[in-house]
């Protein structure tokens, strides 16, 4: 049987960050995907934000490392020439019942680290965007946007450069975990059983399957998983007249139908929240009712006919609908009775925010911290 030190599970922003970091220190790694590319799933369906850090309760995992993850972020495409912007963005109180959201919003951005944020009345916020409609807006300044593909390509050269290697088209089917090793069945052209020191689950969508399927890891640890669709419509015929970002006061489920741009200035809105029993990447332009009246209530002059079906994406959900969502759960050998698995559940948004930093939190398990 072959042998290998690291195996991560997933060449998503995750996996791959995490790759790097374990290989930084000095460690032999082997990245395998199901796909043809990499960052094919999650890492690829959805807003390009670079989240501040405002919303996640203060002490999760989600708050400090989405905190940690923003400012590595910034400074890894900054010095490697990956495009991004820190464009700001405004969340926004269409009623004066969503004032008390957006305090409370506030207060619980400075308990993160988040001290730039600003709460303006409705007449600073339009000073600042004129065709905003609002009677109060939270200014987070440091939320920005950035190129995920590119900072996925970049992870990828560096994780390469330091002696790692990415094995697409390569499902991890299943495995047995036996005494403080695991060994993993990989399909592909090449079928084989690969045994390892360290495995990493950072499957994604899959992430609670793969788990369950090891044998000699308690599967009361896997959670279940619960999906929940994101559709997106971009803006056609009409050019939205932001600079920033523009947020709606949160949401059950997500942060509402929010504008964003791509770094080509082209504006989307999304998502929603669709929960979903399987994976459907289909987006239903029926939904596009629901999207003008939530978009109206901060931009009324958006015109009819102005929206059509972009693309979707699935958040990994370990909360079912209406419960109160959870935080990131990051499982480490010392959940699993000392054998090397680290395992990534629900890393959804801010996830690819989080991701540097999620994937030194990942070597540090390894290392036993």
């Amino acid at each position: 049987m072959e042998s290998v030190d690291c195996l991560v599970v997933g060449a998503g922003a995750i996996g791959l960050a995490a790759a790097r970091a374990l290989a930084a220190r000095g460690r032999e790694v082997i990245v395998v995907e199901a796909t043809d590319r990499i960052g094919s799933g999650i890492s690829s369906r959805n807003s390009e934000v670079v989240h501040a850090g405002l919303y996640y309760p203060r002490g999760s995992l989600m708050a400090r490392l989405c905190v940690e993850g923003r400012r590595a972020l910034y400074d890894f495409c900054a010095s490697r020439h990956i495009p991004h912007g820190e464009c700001g963005k405004m969340i926004v109180a269409a009623s004066a019942g969503e004032i008390g959201e957006l305090e409370a919003l506030r207060e619980r951005a400075r308990g993160n680290g988040v001290d730039d944020v600003v709460l303006l009345d409705g007449a600073q916020a339009r000073a600042l965007e004129p065709g905003l409609s609002c009677v109060a807006a939270l200014l987070s300044p440091s939320t920005g946007i950035f190129d995920s593909d590119a900072y996925m390509r970049a992870l990828q050269g560096e994780l390469e450069s330091l002696g790692g290697v990415v094995a697409l088209k390569t499902p991890a089917l299943g495995g047995a975990a036996t005494g403080e090793r695991v060994a993993l069945d990989l399909g592909g052209a090449a079928p084989t059983r690969l045994r390892c020191k360290l495995l990493v689950n950072a499957a994604g969508l899959a992430a609670t399957k793969l788990a369950r399927s090891v044998a000699g890891l308690d599967p009361a640890l896997a959670p279940r998983t619960y999906l929940a669709k994101g559709n997106y419509f971009s803006l056609v015929g009409q050019k939205a007249p932001f600079a920033r970002l523009i947020y709606p006061a949160p949401v059950s489920g997500g942060l509402g139908v929010h504008l964003t741009f791509d770094l080509a200035g082209a504006a989307r809105f999304g998502p929603d929240v669709e929960w979903v029993e399987k994976e459907d990447y289909v987006v239903d332009p029926s939904r596009a009712a629901s999207f003008y009246a939530a978009i109206r209530r901060y931009w009324p002059d958006l015109k009819d006919g102005a929206l059509q079906p972009a693309f979707c994406g699935l958040r990994p959900k370990l909360s079912p609908p209406g419960a109160p969502a959870r935080d990131f759960l990051i499982l480490g050998p010392g959940d699993y009775g000392g054998v090397r698995v680290v395992s990534l559940f629900g890393i959804e948004s801010p996830g690819l925010t989080a991701s540097l930093a999620i994937g030194e939190h990942v070597a540090d398990l390894a290392q036993g911290r």
